[in-house]
Order: structure tokens, then C-alpha cells, then sequence
């Protein structure tokens, strides 16, 4: 089954997220790619497949009579959003730093696929949820124009769920190891 098209969907309760990934995955031939507790008492639903099953699953959550954080579906999702998960990945030095912060996991995993494909930038990391409230951040490396149009593009796509973000021309070597965690 393609992992082209994602469906998210942020619950704010625990009983309510478990119930909803059920209901998901009875509606539609999809593949359930990850269903967990996040910070705040939120659930967080991750769901692949053809582009009408995942459409029709998220329709399911969201017509059900429970209150979500938020639910989006993502068609031609950027390669290196789906490695970027969790992972963190090699800063060159050089490379200037767009840190971009967002309200909740969802809304940070949509701006992510945004900014990639916006600009010629890397993934660095992406974090969802756990340890900081249910938001997300994430990370992008590049050329200084290229981080600057990809943040950008971020900001456009976050509006109402956007915290903060950055650009960092030229980011200490001490700062990159304390991001990465490799700070000796």
C-alpha cells in the first residue's frame, strides 16, 4: 500500500483516539502507520493509503461526535518527511537553521511537508508531542534563501497553529551538537 497520501488526525482524548483509530481502519483499506499517546491527554492517529481511502477514513473521525484537535489529509508527501520522524539528522556546518514551532503534531507534520516542498532544504528533525504539550517543532538545514522561502512557506501553511519560528544564518557548532543531541 502507498505511503503517498497520509490522513491525521489529533484527538483530545485518549478513549476518544483509540475509539476513532478503530472506526478509521473498519472504513477504509488503509494502513495504520501509527496511533499513540502524545503530551496533554491527546491521541494521535497516523494513517496511509490510496488518497480516497485515507479521504474516506478521516471523514469518518471527522463525522464522528467527538471534538479533534485537528484532521488533514496529505497527498505527494515529501520523501524525507516520512524518514524525518524521530530521527535527527547530520547538520553541515555552514548550513543555515529554520526551526519552526507549532501548536500540535498535526498541523506541524502538514507545515513540514510544506516547507520541503517549497525549497531545497533537509529535514533535520521533527518532533511530535511527547515532552513538550502535544506541540511539534521541527528542524530545516539549507542555504540561507532556501531556509528562508521554506520557513516561510511553513508560516503560510501553519496560520491559527503557528508558536514561533527562526532562521539562524550561521548557527554555532555548540548550538547544532546541542540540537542533534551530541553535545560531548
Amino acid at each position: 500500500m502507498s505511503l503517498d497520501t497520509l490522513g491525521l488526525v489529533e484527538s483530545r482524548t485518549i478513549a476518544a483516539g483509540i475509539f476513532l483509530a478503530d472506526l478509521m481502519v473498519k472504513s477504509a483499506q488503509i494502513k495504520l502507520v501509527k496511533a499513540s499517546t502524545i503530551c496533554a491527554g491527546r491521541y494521535f492517529i497516523q494513517v496511509s493509503g490510496t488518497r480516497s481511502a485515507v479521504e474516506t477514513a478521516v471523514a469518518s473521525a471527522e463525522a464522528s461526535d467527538y471534538s479533534l484537535v485537528g484532521n488533514f489529509v496529505i497527498s505527494n508527501v515529501h520523501p524525507d518527511l516520512l524518514r524525518g520522524v524521530g530521527k535527527c539528522q547530520d547538520i553541515p556546518p555552514g548550513d543555515a537553521l529554520g526551526v519552526v514551532e507549532c501548536k500540535t503534531v498535526s498541523a506541524g507534520v502538514i507545515a513540514a511537508d510544506q516547507a520541503l516542498k517549497k525549497a531545497e532544504v533537509q529535514l533535520a528533525r521533527l518532533v511530535i508531542g511527547q515532552g513538550i504539550s502535544g506541540k511539534s517543532y521541527f528542524i530545516l538545514n539549507g542555504a540561507i534563501a532556501e531556509v528562508t522561502e521554506a520557513v516561510a512557506a511553513a508560516r503560510g501553511a501553519l496560520d491559527r497553529y503557528l508558536l514561533d519560528t527562526v532562521v539562524i544564518p550561521a548557527p554555532d557548532e555548540v548550538i547544532i551538537a546541542a540540537l542533534m543531541n551530541k553535545l560531548r
